[in-house]
């Protein structure tokens, strides 16, 4: 067949892109565009090998072969095939399993079957001399390609780069039209943007701590989320109603020097989690109106769902912050007793437990929530905790915002 393949090692190219742009092979370190990465592959390859392309296979690891944002945004792409070895963690650092005995496979299994004419590789592991040989032996074309080495060398075996029939060097031009490393310097990306919100969040005590009257003053924090000028003019201040247990919002207003909220000389701080709220003796548990709220799963059909779910494979990144800020949108979008998300707003930064673990598991799908250096991100947590309180803060605003006359 006159078309060509490309098998791409992804923890090769994205590792000595890494190494390229950033100085180590991190790939934390870079933020990647894959529909541009793609289509910079597919013309290239359809360029060096004049051959009409037929398929991209992207081979790369993931913790228990679960596909990762970035996984399910490839392989919904046009011609692109995806497959995933395993991602363990050894004496500190994760190793791909599988992925080298996959892209093999997968070779001289092309190869045999005469499923095409040219096949591009970019890797750079010398396991794959045998199946790069066996290929050649079918009469298939191998282009090898490598990553411009930061240090000016070779990043690729020896072996396979003498075997190949054509090979080719992605210079730091191309990388960048599609890899950008993260920090500012060079043809970094620029820094994110500061969150208040979530630093508010961040600020707040442990929930194993208590409104000591004797602890030394602090600086008023951020308020819990900015609010649009226009909302904030003219909208009716909302009214501090006493609670049973402080929040976050009531230590910062008592920093801040407002009106001091009426506490129990007992009381201590409760948070939300994965898990809910863990009552403790004396802490009256959630009113029946809260607990009675409805949650994202029981207001969305199955129509719904199968959209909501296109949109996450296609539209949703998996910024902790805009997972928190999507579910919160569908679910104030869908809720038919506005009531609910009056009772809501005025529970910040608390989110009814069923409500939040809903919230965390549907971030879950994104990779999010997982151990990272054996330990769970609480960050990511409070960030889409913060993304949700925010998309409620801009509804009702805007609810409560004077009507134009």
């Amino acid at each position: 067949m006159d078309r060509c393949i490309v098998l791409v090692d992804a923890g090769y190219l994205l590792g000595a892109a890494a190494s390229l742009l950033a100085g180590e092979p991190s790939r934390s370190r870079i933020t990647v565009d894959h529909t541009a990465l793609i289509q910079g592959l597919r013309e290239r390859a359809e360029s060096d090998t004049q051959q009409p392309l037929l398929r991209i296979y992207w081979f790369d690891g993931a913790p228990d072969r679960v596909p990762q944002p970035e996984h399910r945004r490839l392989r919904v792409m046009p011609r692109v095939t995806v497959r995933l070895g395993a991602l363990t963690r050894s004496d500190g650092r994760w190793a791909q399993k599988g992925v080298d005995a996959a892209m093999h496979a997968e070779l001289t299994e092309l190869a045999r079957n005469r499923a095409c004419s040219d096949i591009v590789l970019v890797t750079g592991d010398g396991d794959l001399l045998p199946g790069m040989m066996a290929a050649k032996e079918h009469g298939v074309a191998v282009h090898l390609w490598a990553v411009q080495a930061a240090d000016g060398d070779y990043n690729q075996s020896e072996d396979l780069v003498a075997e190949a029939d054509e090979r080719r060097v992605l210079d730091r031009a191309w990388i960048t039209k599609a890899v950008r490393a993260k920090e500012t310097s060079g043809a970094c990306a620029p820094p994110p943007a500061p969150r208040p919100e979530i630093a508010a969040i961040l600020s707040a005590p442990l929930p194993e701590s208590a409104l000591a009257p004797s602890a030394p003053e602090r600086p008023a924090e951020e308020p819990r989320h900015p609010v649009p000028a226009a909302a904030r003019n003219g909208s009716a201040e909302r009214v501090t109603v006493a609670k049973g247990v402080p929040t976050p919002k009531d230590l910062a207003e008592l920093r801040a020097g407002a009106q001091p909220v009426q506490q129990p000389a007992t009381a201590t701080l409760r948070w939300s989690s994965d898990k809910g709220w863990v009552d403790r003796p004396g802490v009256p548990a959630e009113p029946p109106e809260v607990a009675a709220m409805p949650t994202l799963a029981q207001l969305t059909t199955a129509e719904q769902r199968w959209a909501d779910r296109e949109e996450d494979i296609t539209t949703v990144g998996g910024d902790p912050y805009e997972v928190g800020q999507v579910f919160a949108r569908r679910w104030m979008s869908r809720l038919g007793d506005q009531g609910h998300l009056q009772r809501l707003s005025g529970m910040y930064p608390r989110i009814p437990h069923r409500i939040d673990g809903e919230l965390l598991r549907y971030a879950a799908r994104f990779g999010l929530l997982a151990h990272k250096d054996d330990q769970i991100d609480e960050h990511d947590r409070y960030a889409i905790r913060a993304g949700f309180w925010r998309e409620i803060d801009v509804r009702t605003a805007a609810e409560h915002a004077p009507a134009a006359e």
